[in-house]
């Protein structure tokens, strides 16, 4: 591809260039991606207030160069999987769908884990129906069940992978011991915590991660706190390379280490091309010590 064709690919897809990262060593992706659980109602619950913007952010993040979408049953519940698929379907064929199972809704805000292997299967039988899929390249454990014995948790995603309803087990809200003990019984591609510039509670899985090659893919990762307030460093910076804070925000966390796959979600067109834009944010090495 010549230099002018290049250019004009990540001018029209912003996704494209944030570069990319190969998980489980056959599924190339875009690094910044999109969180689709914003799509759907207030307190994850129920249907998107628009519904016709919520398909329309997901088209635009594909048009947009955005090649992995995380998702999960327990987003709506079903509603964020069922709208990707009104959205998407048929899928472009460099789409990654990451979808979780593991945590059952009682309400708005409120997240239960169920790791019961009944539960899981029937969450991915549920989520292959939703997603029109006959296989869902990465599935990740939502958070560990400590009622149910790990080891048949994650022995229910292998029995899965092995009838070929999964591609890639990978995992959620765990510690680096947890990603150790599972790797003992799978193949593990990707872990997906809490991690972002306000909240860096996550680094030793970032750490263990970055050193073994597995994709990082941080949840929540706009949260800035303070950090954003006026005259703090991420106000400063974004200043200076007239940009917004939460651009900053994203820009970071793809200097901070090649393994991690921002996927900030939004609910409006124009917050997503924003979002996205920050893969075109290079920080200097002065920015990212002031944010260190």
């Amino acid at each position: 591809m010549s230099t002018s064709q290049n250019l004009t690919r990540t001018d029209l897809r912003p996704a494209a260039a944030s570069g990319s990262f190969v998980i489980g060593g056959d599924l190339p992706v875009h690094r910044l991606g999109f969180g689709a659980m914003r799509i759907t109602g207030p307190g994850i619950w129920g249907e998107p207030p628009d519904h016709d913007e919520a398909l329309a952010v997901l088209k635009a993040a594909v048009e947009f160069g955005v090649t992995i979408i995380d998702t999960a049953d327990s987003y709506g519940p079903e509603v964020s999987e069922r709208l990707i698929a009104e959205a998407l379907y048929p899928y472009p064929a460099d789409l990654v769908i990451a979808t979780k199972a593991g945590l059952v809704r009682p309400g708005p805000d409120d997240w239960k884990p169920d790791g019961r292997p009944e539960h899981l299967r029937a969450a991915v039988v549920g989520s292959l129906r939703r997603l029109r899929l006959e296989r869902i390249d990465l599935l990740q454990l939502h958070r560990p069940d400590p009622k149910v014995p790990f080891d048949d948790q994650i022995g229910t995603l292998v029995a899965l992978q092995r009838e070929g309803k999964i591609r890639h087990i990978g995992l959620s809200n765990v510690t680096v011991e947890q990603i150790e003990a599972a790797r003992g019984m799978a193949t593990i591609v990707s872990v997906q915590n809490l991690y972002n510039l306000s909240d860096r509670s996550a680094e030793a899985v970032v750490e263990y991660c970055t050193r073994e090659n597995l994709a990082f893919i941080p949840w929540f990762p706009l949260a800035t706190g303070d950090l954003a307030k006026p005259g703090g460093p991420l106000a400063r910076i974004a200043q200076r390379h007239d940009a917004l804070p939460a651009q900053v925000a994203l820009a970071w966390l793809l200097a901070k280490s090649p393994v991690i796959l921002p996927i900030p979600g939004t609910s409006k067109v124009k917050h997503l091309k924003e979002n996205l834009e920050a893969a075109r944010l290079h920080l200097s090495e002065s920015d990212l010590q002031e944010l260190r």
